[in-house]
């Protein structure tokens, strides 16, 4: 089979003297047209140093010290800065994780898409602008010839994902090198985002080099698997091999991470671990680098480093290759959490907040942003009520004007039955010491300047919590409580991993002792091996402290693990709420079905049908007359667009805003 791109023995070292590391350490693989090959793993593991080096875009101070990198059977490596100039964005081209880093901000799409077809194709003026809309009509972007017009500020994240694709296509490489292209997308719009991809790669027959940590991804799009670890393969095969029988112990904790909820009720359950962390690459590593977190180590691992070994078209790195026990078990989740029994913590009734928008000299209001119009949401004590929905949707917004962070334009709170406004100090302090706030990325949320200690006593001192005396003993406490070693408190933000951070702003939001926890997006951006750690850590702190969360999020996949009930966000209003097993196993409104449907399944071949939905989320400036959803829907008839459905009450409880499942009966 002819090869497109092939990678042989590659190093790649970063730094100098004693601080000099390996992130890239031997790798060898290859890519052929047509084919999607992904390098999944954990943060650390070196992917995205990876295709830096193929890019040969390393940071200052990188160098690839050995190796070689072919693209067509050019050897990239041998070519002057001017050449790879051409190779770059000509014959590969990469779309990295955050397109608003990567987008100029202050030059429109347009013009930066015409600078991509100048260099490479050589159009400009009305051929330029005409070939810019192409591209955006073939990545699917709506309304393409106004958005060439606009600046990426001004665009939702789907969309600024689309327009770094159609500026990676500009060039027609024929590699295209994909850094965790979804990450940060709702599974609506990672859906979409992906269809695109494969449509061109099957149309052009173009490479992929596909770099990312979600499994369920992998399932659905790659041909072939690399599994990386600490600068090395580990394990590579065909998709469906890996995914039938992964043969590393690596592979194998990677799978029983994933939340994955069962057919039966059970009792508590724990998501599988990985213990400890991805070793670090300055020191001298001998023997397999992960056998220090491997359950089957044994003497030989930790001196030897294992060589490949063949398995029915599969190579692994495992002195205990083919003799490995049975698969570790997936992790069992309950369908239903603490008892319904408890007493109602939290009372949300015709919740809004509407910003408004202000123009002219003076300033005039003109209109009214509903973020959020009319939210009632319930939540028992030691209960976890998840709000889902797509970005934009209000769900922060909620979050926020729940904690008067945000001062609502109507509603009411009620917290244990005591209504909360700002305008009585003495309930606004019970609200503060009785409800916290967990931020989807801890480490803007945490001060850089402040060591952890002083960022957990914080609130003790701001709120008078506790005894003088006693808070330093309470911040070591809680550390131990979150699972963080105890000197943790003596170091800076900045000194930590991404999943110790999340541990941290956890730990923060527990020292004033709270009865409700408003987790936002708090697994987002972690590896599916540290979401399982800090899933237990919060289902742990909800057994052993009788906690209710509120927990906010995207991610489909992780919800039934945590929580008991789900409600459904749509352009700021609920349109469907009940038992997060019943939501989930059988939604009834058709954007619920639509979100479930979007979520990547790690079983590739279940023919799990995948929802289009048609065009965005409209905008809360104008929502849309009647049911805000009908212009999305395929369901939507004439009183869907006049008027907006009331509540239809469902069989398990719950129940949908749906004018179409109403007339179901």
């Amino acid at each position: 089979m002819k090869r497109l791109l092939e990678v042989r023995d590659l190093v790649t070292e970063l730094g100098t003297g004693a601080g000099k590391i390996s992130p890239v350490d031997g790798l060898s693989f290859e890519v052929t047209p047509g084919q999607t090959y992904a390098l999944v793993g954990e943060s650390g593991c070196g992917k995205s140093m990876t295709a830096l080096s193929v890019m040969r875009l390393l940071p200052d101070g990188g160098r690839i010290i050995a190796g070689s990198v072919r693209l067509g059977g050019e050897d990239v490596l041998a070519l002057p800065e001017r050449d790879m100039r051409r190779i770059r964005g000509g014959k590969m081209a990469m779309i990295f994780q955050e397109p608003m880093l990567a987008l100029n901000p202050v030059l429109k799409v347009g013009m930066q898409i015409a600078e991509a077809l100048a260099i490479h194709q050589h159009l400009s003026g009305a051929a330029a602008h005409d070939a810019a809309r192409a591209l955006l009509d073939a990545v699917g972007v709506p309304d393409a010839a106004r958005r060439l017009d606009t600046y990426p500020f001004e665009l939702s994240g789907g969309l600024r994902q689309r327009v770094m694709i159609a500026m990676a296509l500009a060039g027609k490489p024929q590699l295209l090198i994909a850094d965790e292209p979804t990450t940060a997308l709702d599974v609506t719009i990672q859906a979409q985002v992906l269809e695109v991809l494969r449509g061109l790669r099957a149309q052009q027959q173009m490479g992929m080099l596909l770099i990312t940590h979600d499994l369920g991804v992998v399932a659905e799009n790659a041909d072939r698997v690399g599994v990386m670890y600490a600068g090395e393969l580990v394990e590579e095969g065909a998709r469906a091999d890996f995914f039938r029988t992964p043969q590393h112990p690596y592979s194998r904790m990677l799978f029983a991470s994933l939340p994955r909820p069962v057919d039966s009720v059970g009792g508590s359950a724990r998501l599988v671990t990985i213990p400890g962390q991805v070793p670090r690459l300055d020191g001298a590593l001998t023997g397999c680098r992960f056998a220090p977190r491997c359950p089957y180590a044994f003497a030989r691992c930790v001196e030897e480093s294992p060589g490949w070994t063949e398995m029915n078209g599969q190579r692994v790195r495992c002195h205990l290759a083919g003799q490995l026990p049975a698969a570790i078990a997936p992790a069992t989740v309950p369908l239903n959490a603490s008892s319904t029994a408890n007493e109602t913590l939290l009372q949300v009734q015709g919740l809004k907040v509407h910003f408004p928008i202000r123009r002219g000299f003076f300033q005039r209001t003109v209109g009214h942003v509903r973020a959020v119009d009319g939210v009632a949401l319930e939540i028992r004590s030691g209960r976890t009520l998840a709000l889902v929905g797509e970005s934009g949707c209000g769900k922060t917004t909620v979050g926020k004007a729940i904690l008067r962070l945000i001062e609502p334009t109507a509603g009411e709170v009620r917290l244990g039955g005591t209504l909360l406004a700002s305008d009585n100090a003495q309930t606004m302090r019970a609200l503060r010491i009785q409800t916290q706030m967990i931020f989807q990325d801890p480490f803007s949320s945490l001060n850089p300047r402040m060591r952890v200690a002083d960022i957990l006593l914080e609130g003790m001192d701001a709120l008078n919590v506790g005894a003088t005396a006693d808070r330093r003993n309470a911040v070591t406490a809680l550390l131990r409580q979150v699972g963080l070693p105890e000197d943790a408190g003596d170091r800076y933000p900045h000194e930590f991993s991404g999943g110790q951070r999340q541990r941290i702003a956890i730990a923060r939001a527990l020292a004033v002792s709270p009865k409700l926890v408003i987790c936002d997006e708090p697994t987002s951006a972690l590896d599916v091996s540290v979401q399982a750690q800090i899933l237990n850590l919060l289902k742990d702190l909800q057994d052993t402290l009788g906690l209710a969360y509120l927990f906010i999020t995207h991610n489909l996949a992780v919800v039934e693990y945590l929580a008991a009930d789900i409600a459904v966000m749509y352009l700021g209003r609920i349109v469907e709420h009940g038992p997060a097993s019943a939501v989930l196993r059988a939604p009834r409104h058709p954007y619920t079905q639509a979100l479930v449907s979007a979520v990547p399944n790690i079983d590739a071949d279940s023919g799990k049908a995948v929802i289009r939905l048609a065009g965005d989320q409209p905008s809360p400036l104008n929502p849309p007359a009647g049911c805000h959803f009908h212009p999305r829907c395929v369901h939507a008839s004439e009183v869907c667009r006049e008027r907006y459905p009331d509540k239809t009450a469902l069989g398990n409880g719950g129940w949908v805003r749906c004018h179409w499942v109403a007339g179901q009966g």
